[in-house]
């Protein structure tokens, strides 16, 4: 007969992991892959399913446009320089709500509903942080090409004082017609779909 009174390891072992995962900030265990992805918020991209990814792997930011805005680089700064992770994947993608209205619309809708534009907050809790000199069209950061908008948040990060020179940052175009990723500017359909001379 089988000895059974070493479950006692297994359940051990349970809970070790559960407790790792619970306190992993804590205890300084960075992300399975060491990995910071940004991306568009838009529904229709299935970001862990894109890259490959499971529950633990990555770090997730979205935002409008996955656009790289002073919070991103906030985020990315910190994951980089006390979380262990080393590398920054952007993922922008076709047919995105950042391309879908012009600038006056954009800039009439938000004064509808905000009033004067130099005079609303765009943090809470730091009232006197303001866009200074710029136009309120630069902080939304609406897209006229997505494939230039990605080679530039990627280039932003890579610029970036506060990301480390050692951090791999990489950016994709997912698209929503053919639902896989591609590299900017790497559009596969157009040369395909054209004669050569």
């Amino acid at each position: 007969m089988a000895d059974d009174h070493n479950h006692h390891e297994h359940v051990d072992g349970t809970v070790a992991e559960r407790s790792d995962w619970a306190r992993r900030r804590r205890e300084g265990i960075p992300t399975n892959k060491n990995l910071l992805v940004i991306a568009c918020m838009d529904e229709r991209i299935p970001v862990e399913e894109a890259l490959g990814l499971e529950l633990g792997d990555a770090q997730i930011f979205r935002n409008a446009g996955g656009k790289v805005t002073d919070d991103v680089i906030r985020s990315a700064a910190l994951t980089t320089n006390f979380f262990d992770t080393d590398e920054i994947i952007v993922i922008n993608h076709t047919d995105c709500g950042m391309m879908s209205a012009p600038d006056a619309a954009v800039w009439e809708g938000l004064e509808a509903q905000g009033g004067d534009l130099a005079d609303v907050d765009l943090d809470p809790s730091l009232p006197e942080l303001d866009i200074g000199d710029a136009d309120i069209i630069d902080w939304v950061k609406m897209t006229d090409d997505i494939d230039e908008a990605c080679a530039a948040q990627v280039e932003y990060l890579r610029q970036s004082d506060l990301i480390p020179e050692e951090v791999t940052v990489s950016g994709y175009v997912y698209e929503v017609e053919s639902g896989e990723l591609r590299e900017p500017g790497d559009r596969i359909a157009d040369e395909i779909s054209e004669r050569q001379a």
